[in-house]
């Protein structure tokens, strides 16, 4: 009774993530990206998917795997429905062109419970977020900006 329920309750809030596509409120760019947000860009992805600063960072060209240091936990606001997220200091997981997989590190919360995000893929001008076997799409153009950690100072990233 309870896996129904669970699957009923993601199915809502994918949904409810991919109601609303576009950012009413364009952001403007306030700094270089660092070479972990570059890195992003040679796989397909937006440097809008990592929070600013990064620390480090690390990618396997051979297998993918990777891992990003943050370097404390960090909280942001997603766009384009303003729902919280939060990444754990590390954040690792399996990056090739155009798709992350097992992602560990990134949680929204949506419903009143935590979530976590655990792939993204990259479908022409979209991104396909997986919550599981459930799946939101949201146009890439939400993610042309890094967020800043909120409550954290910014600092030059690396």
């Amino acid at each position: 009774m309870t896996k129904p329920l669970l699957f009923f309750s993601a199915l809502i809030l994918l949904v409810s993530l991919s109601s609303q596509t576009a950012d009413p409120k364009p952001r403007k760019p306030t700094r270089s990206p660092s070479p972990a947000h570059t890195e992003l860009t040679r796989y397909g992805f937006p440097i809008g998917l990592l929070p600013s600063p990064v620390e480090n960072y690390t990618v396997n060209p051979l297998t993918g795997d990777f891992f990003v240091d943050l370097g404390d936990a960090c909280k942001i606001t997603l766009p384009p429905d303003n729902y919280l997220a939060t990444y754990s200091k590390r954040i690792t997981g399996k990056i090739n062109h155009g798709r992350i997989a097992e992602i560990n590190g990134i949680s929204v919360r949506a419903f009143y419970q935590w979530w976590s995000i655990t792939g993204i893929r990259s479908s022409g001008e979209n991104l396909v977020f997986e919550v599981g076997m459930v799946t939101a799409k949201y146009p890439s153009k939400n993610f042309i900006d890094s967020p800043a950690c909120e409550g954290r100072s910014r600092h030059s990233a690396s």
